[in-house]
């Protein structure tokens, strides 16, 4: 993997329902990307080879949001970039976690 971004997606909501029916869609967007992800309680991070791909990614999050009924979203976005190079993924970040 050269690169990754976590990315949290809050979309303005009437309510915690419709907040996270929000939400899961902009997930199911992010898990028809094909890429590899991960859910977490705050935000989800994603990995690839191409950062170009990862940012549409993002920037699609918001529209994804919008289109689902958000009338303002807000979006807090962490990116790990090396052009030249391997990251550590989101498996060797968090495998040893994982086996309790």
């Amino acid at each position: 993997m050269s690169a990754s971004i976590a990315i949290q997606v809050l979309p303005e909501a009437e309510n915690s329902k419709e907040l996270c029916r929000m939400v899961d869609e902009v997930i199911a967007y992010i898990a028809g990307t094909g890429l590899h992800y991960e859910v977490g309680p705050f935000e989800t991070t994603i990995e690839g080879e191409n950062y170009d791909q990862l940012m549409d990614i993002a920037k699609q999050c918001q529209h994804v949001a919008v289109q689902a009924g958000a009338k303002r979203v807000s979006a807090y976005i962490k990116v790990v970039y090396r052009p030249e190079g391997e990251i550590l993924t989101i498996d060797q970040k968090i495998k040893k976690y994982r086996e309790n």
